[in-house]
Formats: structure tokens, C-alpha cells, sequence
């Protein structure tokens, strides 16, 4: 805990850190006066000054964003394209952020990075080393900070307990059950935020499920689409991307792959021979100007995946278009699909051709407004900010 002087005026309380588990009296809370904020890490013990946080004040938000890619991306790079969304709508309703990301990221917001650029872009950077001093940096600023929020993963939480300042922690999935119990270790002393509710642990406590938003001014819907079906994301057997080609094959429609190659063996093996430039058609990874016209253009997406999605940029992206989806019903495409109005839910081949069919007969227009209502950038920034205001003032 750090030594802060209090302010003149200000009462000196001492408080011990209480075992855990240990009761704490219901006489200790009264001791406290209003304009102090709870440090979770001492329940109910410590409290500390801080700037105005009321509702409508600007809020001081350190975001965290991860260092693989640029933040925002070139291409690939939903985790840095959710800090950077994040970052500009925060900045855009008015409060004070700091973007700790690489140092080659575009922003509006102050920008603090530690690396020249993304370890995935260049092989000179050890990730590790990378890492662990970006994450560093944000933790040795704490104090400038009403809310630091974690878009990072796992790690930054090890760092949480040694600060003062709270952190919220968005959580993009698990990569493996093996990093749970560094969640289950900080469940108590820092927040959560599920990406949908299907991605929920139950181990865990959360704050909140918040979706996350997009830019939905930077889609629109294609006076003249085509009759071809597109896969968007990244190669990798997860994302079903050979389930795709077989549709494509049995409708006698073109399919368009667009993404970066993530499993080149699946790529080399799989994928590579039905490459045609005809029938099959490779697009390579789509920068951020292409999305739109790529999305906008196709008959629907296919989004088969085969596994337990937390959530699917592309989906929501292509709905901001107008272009039905087209998805395997796992994970969170319930929560993002309404079954026969904004695209369909299929669990076999059947099923998936019909859908490829009655695609034609959805209403584009109603897609995006739809998409638009839900999954704007804006939407989500609200919810986060009403997080941030209830965890820094648990009774409002």
C-alpha cells in the first residue's frame, strides 16, 4: 500500500489488512466519510481520495491494450481493434485516457507506448520482454489513474494487488482452462466483464456482460450485392473455414476467404488445394479500409465455426452492412443472431444450404438498423462507463 500523506483536514485512519475471509464489522463502515472510494484489495478497510468521479465528470481511464498487432490493427487484431474502439469513444464522451499500446498506434487519446511496434510485426521484439515492460508501465502510473482496464489477458491482473487503483478487466475468452485460476485468484480484489454471456465462467464473479461495439458509421449496406458467399476470420480449423468451401461447392456459389493464414499446415492441406481464383478465391487479410466493401458485397457470411465462439467481430460487422449471417449455433452467435430476421442459426449441412437460400429474402436494411441499434461503439462506451462509475462509487 502506498504512504500518500492525507490531505489538510482529511481524518488519519489506521487500518490493518483483515485475514481473508475475516468479518468486518458493520460499525468499522461508518467510520468513513463521504468522497472516498473503496480499495477493493482491503474490503471495506482502506478508502482514498480521489478526484471528482460524480455522475458527468470526466473519469481518468489508463486502457491496456495488448501488443501483438497495432492498436488499431492493420488487419488482424481484435483484442487491439476492441482497446482502440474503447479508447476513441471514451475520448469522444468526454474523459481523460491514456492508450498504453505500441508506439506506432493512431489515437486520440495520450498515447504511452514501450514498444517500437507489434511483436507480431516484427521478429527482432521479444514478447515476453515486451510484455512484461508494457504492462509495467501502466501499473508504475497507477496513481494517475481513476480506472485502469485491463484488455489485455491474464497477466496484467498479477500486477492489480499492488495498487490502489481499481481495474476492470475485460475478458476476450480462454485460450486454455489452464489460465483460470489466475482469474479465480483476483475474482474478489478487481472486475470482470464477459464479452457475452455464453463466455461466462462459473467460477468466476462479473460486473457486467457488455458486447462490444464498432464503428457502425464506417459500414453501410451494398446498393448491388453479389451472389457469392464470403468467410471472414482467421485460418484456423476453429473458425471452419473448409465447412465454408464444401457449402459453396454444394450451392454452386464463388466463395471469398478473407484472413490471415493462423494453422499453415490446415492452410497448405486444406484450404490451398480448392484455391482456384474461380470457385475458391483467396483475398489475403483485408485492411481496415477494405471491410466494408468486402462484408457489404457477399450474399451472406458463412461463420461455421466449430467451437465455442465469445463473440465474432466479423458478424457483428457484416450485419452493419445489411449482409445476412450465416452461423453455427455455438457460443455467442445466439446472442448476436436473430434467427430468421438478421441471418440464421444452422447445426448441419442441410440446414445451412436452406439458410444460403433464404438469405436472399432478408431484409438488408432491417440487418443493419438492427445491428446498428445494438452493436454501436457508443452503446458499448456507456455501459463501460457505468461500470466504471459503480465500482468507484458502489452506491450509486
Amino acid at each position: 500500500m502506498r504512504g500518500d500523506e492525507p490531505a489538510e483536514g482529511d481524518k488519519t485512519v489506521t487500518a490493518v489488512q483483515p485475514k481473508r475471509g475475516a468479518h468486518v464489522r458493520g460499525d468499522v463502515r461508518s467510520l468513513y466519510r463521504p468522497g472516498f472510494s473503496i480499495c477493493r484489495r482491503y474490503p471495506d478497510l482502506i478508502r482514498r481520495r480521489h478526484h471528482d468521479t460524480g455522475p458527468g465528470s470526466p473519469l481518468r481511464v489508463a486502457v491496456l491494450a495488448p501488443i501483438a498487432w497495432r492498436t488499431p490493427p492493420r488487419h488482424y487484431g481484435p483484442w487491439e481493434q476492441f482497446a482502440s474502439l474503447l479508447t476513441e469513444g471514451l475520448v469522444a464522451a468526454g474523459h481523460h485516457v491514456t492508450l498504453f499500446a505500441t508506439a506506432d498506434s493512431v489515437t486520440t487519446a495520450t498515447l504511452h507506448g514501450t514498444a517500437s511496434t507489434g511483436w507480431s510485426e516484427d521478429p527482432t521484439i521479444e514478447p515476453k520482454v515486451a510484455e512484461c515492460l508494457h504492462i509495467a508501465a501502466v501499473f508504475e502510473r497507477a496513481d494517475d489513474f481513476d480506472v485502469i482496464h485491463n484488455g489485455f489477458d491474464f497477466l496484467p491482473l498479477t500486477y492489480s494487488g499492488l495498487v490502489d487503483t481499481p481495474v476492470v478487466t475485460t475478458v476476450h475468452g480462454f485460450s486454455s482452462p489452464r489460465i483460470v485460476p489466475v482469474y479465480e485468484q483476483y475474482d474478489a480484489t478487481t472486475h470482470y466483464v464477459a464479452i457475452s454471456d455464453a463466455d461466462r465462467h462459473p467460477a468466476l464473479h462479473y460486473a457486467a456482460t457488455i458486447h462490444h461495439g464498432i464503428d457502425t458509421d464506417s459500414f453501410a449496406v451494398h446498393p448491388a450485392p453479389g451472389d457469392h458467399l464470403l468467410f471472414f476470420g482467421r485460418i484456423h480449423p476453429d473458425k471452419g473455414t473448409t465447412h465454408a468451401i464444401d457449402i459453396a461447392r454444394r450451392t454452386g456459389r464463388r466463395l471469398d476467404i478473407a484472413g490471415i493464414v493462423q494453422d499453415e499446415r490446415y492452410f497448405r492441406e486444406e484450404i490451398e488445394p480448392h484455391i482456384d481464383g474461380d470457385h475458391v478465391r483467396y483475398l489475403g487479410p483485408v485492411s481496415v479500409a477494405e471491410r466494408a466493401a468486402v462484408l457489404s458485397g457477399a450474399h451472406a457470411l458463412l461463420h461455421l465455426i466449430d467451437f465455442d465462439e465469445p463473440f465474432g467481430y466479423s458478424v457483428v460487422e457484416a450485419m452493419a452492412c445489411g449482409t445476412p449471417v450465416i452461423a453455427h449455433d455455438r457460443g455467442s452467435m445466439r446472442e448476436l443472431i436473430d434467427h430468421g430476421t438478421t441471418g440464421y442459426l444452422v447445426s448441419d449441412v442441410a440446414g445451412t444450404l436452406a439458410a444460403v437460400d433464404a438469405a436472399g429474402g432478408l431484409d438488408r436494411a432491417a440487418i443493419r438498423g438492427i445491428a446498428v441499434s445494438r452493436f454501436d461503439t457508443t452503446t458499448m462506451v456507456d455501459q463501460y462507463v457505468g461500470v466504471y462509475r459503480r465500482m468507484l462509487d458502489p452506491t450509486s
